[in-house]
């Protein structure tokens, strides 16, 4: 058989390589800070929730290409009060997961050749997904003082093949939030030059419920160019069930469910049900879960201080620690070694772009932070290694 050429020069899946270099998972020295994964399981009530549903045969059966009403409505009411903007449940198509969600309006939005802006560092699937679709990733360059990208310099990059800008916030894989200015920024560049503004906002619930996220939905022509992409996965630790979400205009989602149908259907059935009673029942929960993961940044940031440690924290948020490296050698040599030698699981900055070597990425969320200075401890005996 011959295969998509563009599928061949993708790289393969980064989560299951680091796992590759693991000699044996099983020794109980093995702090795993690789995959963005939740640390506890969904709470009690909503397991006995959807395990009666199912139990009744509630979730069985393919839903509204769109997703259910009802939760649909519900995201549109959380979106409201979250963002204080104008949303309904029209504006709203749920997907199998933010993956899909992001692989369903790439492909309503580009033919191979097209361009996206994208900035460094850059979620590992999306670029993967832009490969296999012959679109052409335009990088915005990383400062590693702010962490934040540069309209200017996305402005620079717009070409007649542009399609759209995406933006992650907070950010996988450095951790940064970026300020409503730099989002209100993106969004009137898109406007200006017909193009959408994509961003990923998958962790928007874990930085503080009192801080403004931005302030797109409060335009009246939002809807012309501007796609909010969300799951429920990480939230209500819902990774199983794959559900997220398309929040757009009606011309594009329109198109998007033309691609559902084509591949999920729907999302899966119980997936929305779970996170319908999220929105309806676990407010509390979430803010709860929210400031854990509060502290747990904040002392990952204490644990890197320590006088002796030649790594240094680019940023801390949400999920993820970016690390820059002490060594003048790829990332990946450096992961692979903290991985067999000190039982320390990471992913190499390689994986998240182009001039990224000198970085590696953290995952945090299902490492308390009590290890953490086990973790720094493991980092300083790696600063005597010969790489």
């Amino acid at each position: 058989m011959n295969f998509n050429p563009n599928l061949l020069d993708c790289a393969p899946a980064p989560i299951a390589e680091a796992w590759s270099w693991v000699n044996n998972p099983d020794t109980g020295k093995l702090i795993d800070m690789c995959q963005a994964v939740p640390a506890h399981l969904p709470p009690q009530s909503l397991r006995d929730y959807l395990g009666d549903a199912i139990c009744k045969g509630e979730g069985a059966s393919y839903t509204d290409i769109r997703g259910i009403l009802p939760l649909r409505e519900a995201l549109a009411d959380d979106i409201e009060s979250r963002y204080r903007g104008n949303v309904n449940a029209d504006d709203i198509i749920i997907t199998a997961g933010c993956n899909q969600a992001f692989c369903s309006v790439i492909d309503t939005l580009c033919q191979p050749d097209d361009e996206v802006i994208i900035p460094l560092p850059s979620y590992f699937n999306h670029l993967m997904w832009l490969s296999i679709r012959g679109v052409k990733p335009r990088f915005l360059s990383f400062d590693a003082k702010t962490a934040l990208p540069n309209p200017q310099q996305a402005a620079a990059l717009i070409s007649p093949r542009t399609r759209a800008i995406v933006l992650v916030t907070p950010n996988n894989p450095s951790g940064a939030t970026y300020s409503p200015e730099c989002i209100e920024a993106f969004y009137q560049l898109a406007s200006a030059h017909n193009i959408a503004l994509i961003i990923d906002e998958t962790y928007r619930d874990f930085i503080d419920v009192n801080l403004p996220i931005h302030g797109l939905f409060e335009h009246r022509e939002w809807r012309n160019h501007f796609v909010h992409l969300y799951s429920f996965s990480k939230v209500y630790s819902l990774t199983g069930h794959r559900t997220g979400a398309v929040v757009a205009g009606p011309a594009l989602l329109e198109q998007i469910k033309k691609v559902q149908d084509c591949t999920a259907i729907s999302a899966p059935h119980a997936g929305q049900l779970a996170a319908l009673y999220g929105l309806q029942n676990l407010h509390d929960w979430k803010l709860e879960k929210a400031r854990e993961l509060q502290v747990r940044a904040e002392a990952i940031k204490t644990a890197f201080e320590h006088p002796d440690l030649n790594y240094r924290l680019i940023c801390a948020g949400a999920y993820f620690a970016y690390i820059e490296h002490p060594f003048n050698t790829p990332s990946r040599s450096v992961v692979k070694q903290l991985i067999e030698k000190f039982d320390l699981v990471s992913l190499p900055g390689s994986y998240f772009g182009p001039k990224q070597e000198k970085f590696i990425r953290f995952a945090f969320a299902n490492v308390h932070e009590t290890h953490f200075n086990e973790v720094v401890r493991r980092l300083i005996g790696s600063q005597q290694e010969v790489f």
